[in-house]
This record gives structure tokens, sequence and C-alpha cells, in this order.
């Protein structure tokens, strides 16, 4: 056992002494030693229900035979932190829960490793962690929140709560009809109930093959989500000693599958920032490249909000994720024989899988759309890549051409919005906000629910070097590479300018004459940064771009 380095021989009586100050006996030292990471704070609605998952986890842990030890990661809600300085602090946090996990897991040589995120960058990170330590590690999440309800029984959750900010701005909700979404939006701990970033994440989770089925769909204030929790910790002592790795797990088939899996769910665009991150530390590489290959064989089965108005409660009463897989198996579109946390090849979980509404999983030859959930576009304004979700692309702008209207930061381009300077035919483009000109590489959640609150959702597209959260819906292109601070195209990008959208042939141009964008390029000098002190300066010295992940080289 790893734990044996910090508890066999007489050389190691020290470090025992240690061991026995925190109240441990001989009998629990001599076990094998399971490292139960939480993200639990008392800030994050996904994470307030940890500690419960936690003393789940532990209980099966020591059922098994082992010894299990808590340890804390950090979490940021991206709700609480939108819209002013510390969604600057968001996307960073991934790196931080990576690198405190890496130390705390190899310090104290744990034999194996319970993760239990909830939220957007913790999920991630964790996996990024696991991959990087390679220890047998399974993930237990803590479960996605149930949707909410107004007066008149309409279900409701977070993004609709930030487009009643963009109505009432447009004079088309008042005060008390703010309230009232403000106080039913999100009714219970758990990541939000759309399939937005952590609960994308979480599903695909499973479909790499790092969590036990239900783990991205079982509700949080389910009991089935602490049964689930006390089989994650027995689960991980069979990994322990069947010496079952998370490189065993995260292969490039794995990563492949999972990508497959988020087409078909209509996943959050951020998983293109972190199935990347997470390939990189284990061995894999992965790129935007792939992405619309996989588009185009894997139709789009689930309309989640925001794209839809369904909810996780309901996929996970549907059938969950396995279900969906047992949807794409049926066109041979997954590897399933790759190993998976449960000590089985992935067939076994998806054959014991059923679609239990078709309503909300469609069949595989009755799909939404034949193709994905997420498209790459590429052209001379983003000759690296760039994102949207298409499956929540209202159909009137799949194709779109209008003239650029151009900020350099978020706050200019709401405070424009909100005045009604938005018109609709407009790309707006909002600069300088990606992985090192933010740096951090915010959440534009806000521009755009005030664009589609407004009306302005069938109309108006938003361009931008910065990304989106999974509530984002509409015309919403995201992670734009190179960025402007690092001297792409958007930064060359003039008021008036005309702008061409072409989903579904993956195309975005600026339509500017090389010659005018050579001189422009000549003429450009990279702003200042915006933070030039403490973590946020260091990120941005260190990061790379969004189409590689935004990881720290």
């Amino acid at each position: 056992m790893l734990s044996d380095h910090i508890k066999n021989g007489v050389e190691r009586a020290p470090n025992r002494s240690l061991l026995y100050a925190l109240g441990y006996t001989e009998e629990e030292i001599s076990r094998p030693i399971i490292g139960v990471v939480t993200s639990f704070n008392e800030i994050v609605p996904g994470h307030m229900n940890l500690d419960k998952i936690a003393e789940a986890v532990k209980a099966g842990v020591r059922a098994a035979g082992g010894t299990p030890v808590l340890f804390p990661a950090i979490a940021v809600c991206d709700g609480i932190a939108m819209g002013h300085i510390g969604m600057k602090y968001s996307l960073v946090t991934r790196d931080l829960i990576a690198d405190s996990t890496e130390a705390m897991a190899l310090a104290h040589q744990f034999d194996g490793l319970v993760m239990i995120p909830n939220c957007d960058k913790n999920v991630p990170g964790l996996l990024m962690a696991a991959a990087r330590i390679n220890i047998p590690t399974i993930l237990c999440s803590g479960g996605p929140m149930l949707a909410g309800h107004l007066k008149d029984g309409r279900r409701t959750c977070l993004s609709h709560m930030f487009e009643a900010v963009g109505a009432y701005h447009a004079g088309t909700l008042d005060a008390d009809g703010v309230r009232e979404y403000e106080e039913n939006a999100c009714p219970t701990c758990g990541s939000c109930s759309g399939m937005y970033t952590a609960n994308s994440m979480n599903c695909l989770a499973e479909a790499i093959g790092m969590a036990l089925p239900g783990n991205g769909t079982i509700p949080a204030v389910y009991s089935a989500r602490l049964r689930l929790a006390k089989h994650a910790g027995m689960q991980v002592m069979e990994l322990v000693k069947k010496n079952i790795r998370p490189r065993d797990i995260m292969t490039e088939a794995a990563f492949h599958n999972a990508e497959t899996v988020d087409m078909a769910l209509g996943c959050s665009t951020n998983t293109m920032l972190h199935l990347p991150a997470i390939a990189h530390e284990a061995g894999v590489k992965i790129s935007l490249d792939a992405a619309n290959a996989i588009s185009a064989k894997t139709p789009n089965l689930c309309h989640l909000a925001p794209a839809g108005d369904t909810f996780m409660e309901d996929l996970d009463r549907a059938g969950g994720v396995a279900a969906v897989m047992k949807e794409l198996a049926k066109k041979d579109l997954l590897d399933l024989g790759v190993m998976t946390v449960t000590g089985n090849a992935l067939g076994e979980t998806v054959n014991a899988a059923e679609n239990r509404d078709p309503a909300i999983i469609r069949p595989i030859d009755q799909p939404y759309s034949q193709n994905g959930g997420i498209a790459v576009l590429k052209g001379n304004l983003a000759q690296d890549g760039c994102v949207v979700k298409q499956s929540a692309v209202a159909p009137e702008m799949m194709r779109h051409e209008g003239p650029a209207r151009v900020f350099d930061s978020e706050e200019d381009a709401i405070a424009a919005i909100y005045a009604k300077k938005i018109n609709p035919g407009d790309v707006v483009v909002i600069r300088y906000e990606g992985p090192k000109g933010g740096p951090g590489m915010r959440e534009m959640l806000n521009p755009t629910s005030a664009i589609c609150g407004m009306g302005l959702g069938e109309s108006v597209a938003l361009i931008t070097d910065g990304r989106f959260s999974g509530a984002t819906r509409g015309a919403s292109i995201g992670h734009v590479s190179p960025e402007a601070a690092a001297g792409g195209t958007i930064a060359l990008v003039e008021e008036g300018d005309r702008i061409r959208i072409d989903i579904p042939a993956c195309e975005i141009t600026l339509l500017v004459p090389d010659d005018v964008l050579a001189q422009r390029k000549a003429a450009w000098v990279c702003p200042e940064l915006k933070v030039k002190t403490g973590y946020l300066a260091r990120y941005a010295k260190l990061v790379s771009s969004a189409d590689q992940g935004a990881i720290l080289q």
C-alpha cells in the first residue's frame, strides 16, 4: 500500500504518532487509507449538502474495510460570482483544485481517493487531479437541484432567472415578477437544474467511466444520492484491491465516448475547455477539430434547459446517462469495451439501462437533430476555433450576418444592452475577456441573458473570447481563439464591420479585406493587463489558449 510509506516500520514511528494524535486506532491505521476530498462549503448551493455526501462515502469506505480521511477542496459559485470581478476567479480555481488535491494526496500517501465535487470547476479540477495522481479513484457528486415552480404552475430554473432581469430592463416584467423568479428559481440544494456546466460534467464523469451510474442525474435531495455515495465508498475499496487506476479508465476511447455523450445530451460549451484539460493530465490529446466530426455522426437526443423545458430530474426519471448511452450504442457510436469504476466494461452498464421516457431521451432514430449539441466554427475571425451550443440556437439564427458592435469588456456590453442600444441584426463582440486578457475567461451569462430577456434572442448574435455559462442560449459564440490579448483577429474588429456566421457550415468570417486587416494588425498594441498582482496575474502568464483547454503551461 502507498500508505505503508507513512505507517510501517520503526522509522515511521513519528508518522504513526501523529496518526494516533488524530484519534486513529492501530486497527484503522493498518487498513488502506482513503482520502475523501470534498468541496463542501456554505456559499455554493450545489455544495451545501456535500457534508452529508461525505459522511455517506466514509460509511461506505468503513463498511468495505478502509479508513476514510476527509480533506477539503475550494469551490466558487459561478452564479454568485457572475457579473463582477468574482467571475475572473471561477475558471482559475480548476487548476488550484487540481494542484491542491495532488499536494494533499501525495503528501499523505493515500491508497485511494473518493472525490466529492458538484459545481462547474470542481468536477474537472478533481478529474484532472485524479489523472495526474493516478491512484485508485472514484468521483461521487452531490447531485442536481430540483426545478422551481412559479405561482401559475410553470417550472423554472436559474437561466430563466437571469433572463427575467433582461425582461425587466425591457419593460416586459415588473419588479414583483422578478421577485417571483428570485424566490422560486433555485428551490433546493444541488447543482442548478438544467444541463448547465456542472451537470454536464457530472454526466460526462459517468460517460468517461469515473463515476457510478446515476452520478450525473440523481437529485441532490433524493435518498438515492446518499445510497450512491455509500456505494462509491465501498467501490473505491474494490478499485484499490484490483489496482484499477484513473489512467486505466480515462483512455483515448473513453474521452471519445464522453465527447459523443456530450453531443447527444446537448451539454455546456464549457466541456470543450474541460475535456481537453482532463485528457492532457491523462496523457491523451483531444482537440477541437475532432468535435465537429463527432457531432456530424451523433444525433442530439436531449433538450434540457436552457435548450428546452425539461430538467435533470426528468432525465434521471427517464433512465439517466446510461439510457442515453444505450440509445447511442444502437448505432455503434460508443466503445463499450472500456473499463469503468464499476470494475466492469462500459457495456455492462449500458446493457442494464432502459429508456423509460422517449419524450425526454429521444430514440436514436427520432432525434432533435442529426448533429450533436455543440459546433466548432472556424474562419478568419477564429483561426483556431470558437464554440457554440447549436442545440440552443433559434433556427433563424443558425445563419446570420450583421454589423459588429464592439466592446472591450463585459461591463461595457451589458450597459449598452440595458440602454437599448443594441438593435435587431447586430453582432455583439466582447473581447479582452479571454484566459489571458480577462484574465480568467469570464462567463458571459449576463449579456446573453439580457439579449434573450429583452426579446433579441432570435435576431442578435454575441461573439467573445470569453466563455458562456451552460445556462446560456441563443447564437452565443465563445472561446474565440486566438484571443484578443494574444493578437487574434477579434482584437482588430471595428464598429460596423460585417460579420457572417454560418453554424451549419461551421464557419465564422469577418468581412474585411485581408490587406485592411494587415494594416490594423501592424497598428495594434496590446492593452495593459487588467490585473497585475496576485494569482490572476500569475495565471495570465501561464495559461494557454481556449482551444487547448486553457491549461497552465
